[in-house]
């Protein structure tokens, strides 16, 4: 429901401002002198949704694109996450019975907190209301979040799903151990690795702190995001490896992703960025623009 309103909007805002042509604002502080005017352009909320629409689009296709060009650093991030996945995987047995153990001694508002948080209607749903929010007021920093969280999360999001029906792991609720693997199976009992509520959690998180410097802001966003992921130990949904490595992902999915849109958006504004400077004088009146 929340899904179908929300693309709903998407779909009215387009139709209602498609035939909106783009603002002009115009500053002009004093005319007795050498002044500036300020040249503000906004594209309409149609076009808008159809711009970020494609940047969302390449994004994604970036994202899937990056390994090809990585470098050794990058390999180095890689071979870091892979072993530390190994290592958790390791003692997976042991972890997962660890934090079993600790599920009733949590309070159930938490655990439903983490559950609810990290589904994908709701947090699709929240991604969204965030660009929304930014697209509806004209709020770039906003709405490019918003972007981000979108685009982040979808990518991170096909990567898991292909990876849980490819690998087939047996989750801990199964009692089946870690060792026990069925790929395509689709049934839910075998879609341990990695973890999908983490994902979409690990996604919005790391994209939202991106916008702080401060570090107890960020501090709190990243201690919100971490109850999901455990929850899902707790519950017995998955295994530690499985929540360390889809953090991982969705991390370098963010981070790629973020210095994308930077990269581009700086292009952007060094091309239509233009100052306009009046020169007025008892017979004189002349129009710059300076790009």
């Amino acid at each position: 429901m929340k899904q179908t309103l929300i693309f709903g909007l998407f779909f009215i805002s387009n139709l209602f401002f498609s035939q909106q042509t783009d603002s002009l604002e115009l500053v002009i502080n004093n005319p007795d002198v050498e002044d500036s005017i300020v040249v503000n352009t906004k594209n309409s909320i149609g076009r808008q949704l159809v711009v970020d629409g494609k940047q969302i689009v390449n994004n994604i296709a970036h994202s899937y694109a990056s390994p090809f060009s990585w470098k050794k650093d990058n390999w180095v991030d890689v071979g870091g996450v892979a072993l530390g996945t190994v290592l958790l995987y390791s003692v997976d047995h042991d972890t997962s019975k660890y934090f079993m153990d600790q599920r009733e001694k949590v309070p159930s508002v938490v655990r439903k907190f983490g559950d609810y948080f990290g589904g994908p209607q709701n947090n699709y749903g929240i991604t969204s209301l965030v660009y929304l929010t930014g697209l509806f007021t004209k709020n770039d920093k906003i709405r490019d979040t918003g972007v981000l969280m979108i685009s982040s999360a979808t990518t991170a999001g096909l990567i898991q799903t292909l990876s849980k029906t490819l690998v087939g792991r047996a989750r801990p609720g199964t009692g089946e151990g870690k060792f026990h693997f069925k790929p395509f199976s689709g049934e839910p009992a075998y879609r341990s690795f990695p973890s999908g509520h983490t994902v979409l959690v690990a996604t919005t998180m790391f994209s939202l702190a991106k916008q702080f410097s401060n570090p107890w802001v960020k501090a709190g966003i990243y201690t919100i995001g971490a109850i999901t992921p455990l929850s899902r130990v707790w519950d017995g949904a998955h295994f530690f490896s499985d929540v360390f490595l889809s953090a991982a992902i969705s991390y370098f999915v963010v981070e790629g992703t973020y210095k994308y849109m930077n990269k581009n958006q700086i292009k952007k504004e060094g091309k239509n960025k233009i100052a306009w400077r009046l020169s007025m004088s008892p017979n004189m009146l002349g129009l710059n623009g300076v790009f």
